[in-house]
């Protein structure tokens, strides 16, 4: 492509070009985000033969919509020309803009696996039931009183950025997606989303993680009421399952593309065994309830104390806090005491 002298409009040159191409005919889309904790989102196109899968689509802004017909026009392409998107799991970064895109190209269908869609109701329409129930789980766990509402509703500000739609198709795992170029196999990896899914491409080992395999930093895997009893154990098991794969490249939801896959896992493993070790040091000789444990730990949360963390960080702190404990219980390294009020401890065994 030849520069034109006083252009205007946004081309790319064929090196901008070729720097979003991941493989032959995949691209990513670094889709704007503007919170604390990260910048943007990769969504992926694959090309297909009776058009273009897009896998995660970035939260419903008017600026990400912007930005996505932009950067699609940059390749010669239009929102219709998108025949399927599949959410790897309905977070707001991930599944916001899906309901958007198909308003603008109807026939376009969306997949997602069967336990996300069961929770795109209680989580972005009928809240008020799942707020009530967070809030009496966070009591329990040892939350004070005056922090409850705020911590329960520190979500609320995302559901602006969801335009909420149903899938036009579910998945379980183990499922083929084919664009007729590429053949997908869905990959169930619950732990930090119950219904979290991946993408394996076998014949150029191309790994599509979403959040659950991320180059830097640990995905958060949250106790929570639609979690399930064990969202960390199954997050372990879901990174041993897929540690094996023979992966020439990962392409994850938030940061650089990889080639150690099971390098990574490792460390992620690693990093959840200190964080047990940790825990089991509070609770060595007194039981303490998770929200006491949370704010005993150590956090990368620079300049902060526990009572100065936001909202929304303290409740992902707490949460996640809980999911290991959660876990040593299932593993019988630590015990859950229950008191006549409901109110609940643990003690290392």
């Amino acid at each position: 492509m030849v520069a034109i002298v006083g252009q205007t409009t946004d081309l790319r040159t064929e090196k901008e070009r070729h720097q979003m191409e991941i493989g032959p005919g995949i691209y990513q889309l670094k889709m704007p985000l503007s919170n604390d904790f990260l910048d943007h989102v990769n969504c992926y196109l694959v090309e297909g033969k009776d058009g273009w899968l897009m896998v995660d689509t970035g939260w419903c802004t008017p600026g990400a919509f912007d930005f996505m017909e932009k950067e699609l026009k940059a390749l010669g392409l239009s929102l219709r020309d998108i025949s399927t998107i599949l959410v790897t799991h309905v977070h707001p970064d991930h599944f916001g803009l899906a309901g958007k895109i198909k308003q603008a190209s109807p026939g376009t269908r969306l997949l997602t696996h069967c336990w996300e869609a069961e929770l795109i109701e209680s989580r972005y329409i009928e809240y008020d039931a799942l707020q009530a129930e967070m809030g009496h789980m966070m009591q329990c766990h040892g939350v004070p009183s005056a922090d409850i509402v705020a911590l329960k509703s520190a979500s609320m500000p995302f559901l602006k950025l969801v335009a909420v739609v149903p899938p036009d198709r579910t998945l379980y795992g183990g499922e083929i997606v084919s664009t007729g170029t590429y053949d997908l196999e869905v990959v169930w990896t619950p732990g930090h989303s119950p219904g979290h899914i991946c993408l394996y491409e076998p014949q150029n080992q191309f790994f599509f993680s979403g959040d659950h395999v991320l180059p830097s930093i640990s995905p958060n895997v949250s106790y929570h009421v639609h979690s399930g009893g064990n969202p960390l154990g199954d997050y372990l098991y879901a990174l041993r399952k897929i540690q094996n794969l023979p992966v020439a490249r990962v392409l994850p939801a938030h940061g650089r593309v990889f080639t150690d896959l099971r390098g990574r896992v490792q460390e992620i493993v690693s990093h959840h065994n200190q964080r047990k070790s940790d825990i089991r040091k509070i609770i060595r000789s007194e039981a303490r309830n998770a929200c006491d444990i949370s704010g005993r730990l150590s956090w990368n949360v620079p300049g902060m104390d526990w009572d100065q963390f936001p909202p929304l960080q303290k409740r992902l702190a707490f949460m996640e806090t809980l999911a290991h404990l959660e876990d040593m219980r299932w593993q019988g390294e630590v015990t859950r005491l229950v008191g006549n009020n409901g109110s609940v401890s643990y003690l290392a065994v």
